[in-house]
């Protein structure tokens, strides 16, 4: 039986590569653009919506049966107060989307945060989010790309990264980045999808890339590769928060939906009204629920301190 492996720091969303070929940093860059870009409408039609602005898995409690929304809401207060972060401290919101965490976390509790993304739309949406909000005072965006930053050493007390450390091909360019861009004391917050193993069958194999293609993420690591890296770096206390059981009900909704749409998707993509991107998308929602359903993936919050 043919077995399928991921290993660190390769870009396995584009099959046609070779073991030996290097991928192209700036076409991976291009493709999470064209991704966000072209799928923006997509996700605040199916997933989010205008209030909670989230390109993210919710955090389903016994407080939240069933409601999509305020699970996603959940997931700021959770790595709020995981990271313990206070109002007075400036963040650094690495892999902004269309500024739902940065806007919630200024509208909740105050804070001063600059997002970035790597897409120009992402930035200017997130803007007019912000204004509509109200936050714009103390809420910005900019274009920017988060394992290379324009910002001074130890600028800010907290680093934030929610599903978006997964788009760095190599992982520890990003914890170097947020390391050098935090301030002596200051915290950085992870949350993502990490690899409970890396050899797939055929059929664990064709889910693990059609994900990987659809989100624009080049690979997985798993939790100790990552927390390993920030050991390098000597990040201090860190700590990993397995919050799996509190995110099945939103990998559960994401494949009710895709379920729904598919007459949908087939009549559109026949019409042409789909672009390749938004196509990849949807198919994510229906192979995003085996990684979890066969225990090939883990959902955690990683929090350490510099």
């Amino acid at each position: 039986m043919t077995t399928y492996r991921i290993e660190p720091n390769k870009d396995y969303r584009d099959q046609s590569l070779t073991q030996d070929q290097q991928p192209d940093i700036e076409v991976l860059r291009e493709d999470a653009v064209k991704h966000y870009d072209d799928c923006y409408h997509d996700y605040l039609t199916a997933w989010c919506n205008r209030d909670n602005l989230a390109l993210h898995y919710g955090y389903w409690d016994e407080h939240t049966p069933y409601q999509q929304h305020q699970a996603l809401l959940n997931k700021n207060q959770v790595l709020y107060d995981k990271a313990g972060i206070k109002p007075t401290d400036k963040v650094l919101d690495a892999g902004c989307g269309i500024g739902g965490s940065s806007i919630w976390m200024g509208r909740e509790h105050g804070n001063q945060v600059t997002g970035i993304t790597i897409s120009r739309k992402q930035a200017d949406y997130a803007g007019q989010h912000a204004r509509r909000h109200q936050v714009d005072d103390r809420v910005k965006f900019e274009v920017a790309d988060f394992c290379d930053t324009p910002f001074d050493d130890e600028t800010f007390d907290v680093v934030w990264a929610l599903e978006s450390s997964c788009h760095a091909l190599n992982k520890g360019d990003f914890l170097k980045e947020a390391f050098r861009v935090l301030k002596k004391g200051g915290r950085l917050v992870v949350c993502d999808g990490f690899l409970l193993q890396r050899e797939f069958n055929e059929k664990q194999w064709q889910a693990v890339v059609t994900c990987l293609n659809g989100w624009a993420v080049p690979n997985l690591c798993s939790r100790d590769e990552f927390t390993g890296l920030m050991e390098n770096l000597e990040f201090q206390d860190i700590q990993v928060h397995d919050i799996t059981r509190q995110t099945l009900p939103s990998a559960e909704y994401m494949y009710k939906v895709a379920k729904r749409l598919y007459p949908v998707q087939k009549i559109s993509q026949w019409l042409g009204l789909r672009s390749k991107a938004q196509t990849a998308n949807y198919y994510v929602g229906l192979a995003q629920h085996l990684l979890f359903e066969e225990n090939l993936t883990e959902y955690c919050i990683v929090t350490a301190q510099k």
